[in-house]
């Protein structure tokens, strides 16, 4: 499959990542008397990851993210050269997403911009919490998140898993992190909504990548160091399976 393809899906795949996750937290979550409230906003990122990553997973990797796309790099399961393509393609999905969700939110009776699911810190975090704090829950989540991407994808895994796994881990990082930042540990689904609030979305979202992309670095390079089984012993197991 050419790049060009591979990340035209990634583009795809993280358009679905933003407008059905920010837009579970736009348009459901607080919906009259049965929004779905944090939940629900957790699962719906979830699932996107979910159904994507068997849409697309056997195309681009669905990776939706430059945070995870630089982990898979750094630990050695994608080429670097391949990087910036897929993370412009990926902030683009994003871009669009957040357009496109606000042509419609704005469509709604007495429509109010707001936060319009950005991250924040400080005064825009929604518990308030203080700028260490969420760096520290941004790279943290990130970290963790690439280290499970790593271990259900690795070939030893169980066959099939890998989506599961990777949707349930993000619908848990969001019930962790989403008072805190709101979650972003991915700077593209940042990035779309940030433009379209502007202000101080736009002067915070420098976090939204630093952290995602330094958890995401240390994420790759554990599960590497750590995980990976030395070619002597990689041997042995296979032949003891023999």
């Amino acid at each position: 499959m050419s790049l060009t393809k591979r990340s035209i899906a990634e583009a795809i795949g993280t358009f679905w990542l933003v407008f059905g996750g920010v837009g579970s937290a736009v348009l459901a979550a607080t919906f009259k008397d049965i929004g779905i409230g944090i939940v629900g906003i957790a699962l719906a990122f979830g699932l996107t990851v979910l159904t994507m990553a068997y849409a697309i997973g056997h195309i681009s990797g669905c990776h939706l993210n430059p945070a995870v796309s630089l982990g898979l790099v750094v630990g050695g399961r994608f080429p670097a050269k391949e990087f910036l393509p897929y993370a412009v393609a990926q902030v683009a999905g994003g871009i669009i997403a957040a357009f496109l969700l606000h042509a419609i939110a704005s469509g709604a009776p007495g429509f109010v911009l707001g936060s319009f699911g950005t991250n924040g810190y400080a005064d825009h975090s929604p518990g308030g919490y203080a700028l260490s704090s969420c760096v520290l829950a941004e790279i943290v989540l990130t970290t963790i998140f690439l280290f499970v991407i790593m271990g259900a994808t690795d070939k030893r895994a169980p066959a099939g898993m890998a989506p599961v796994a990777i949707g349930l881990c993000l619908t848990l990082i969001h019930l962790i992190g989403i008072p805190v930042t709101g979650v972003s540990v991915n700077p593209a689904r940042s990035t779309g909504p940030a433009i379209v609030v502007g202000g101080f979305a736009l002067e915070q979202l420098w976090l939204f990548w630093v952290a995602p992309l330094i958890g995401g670095a240390i994420g790759g390079f554990l599960y590497n160091t750590v995980c990976t089984e030395e070619p002597a012993t990689l041997a042995a197991t296979r032949a003891a399976r023999v």
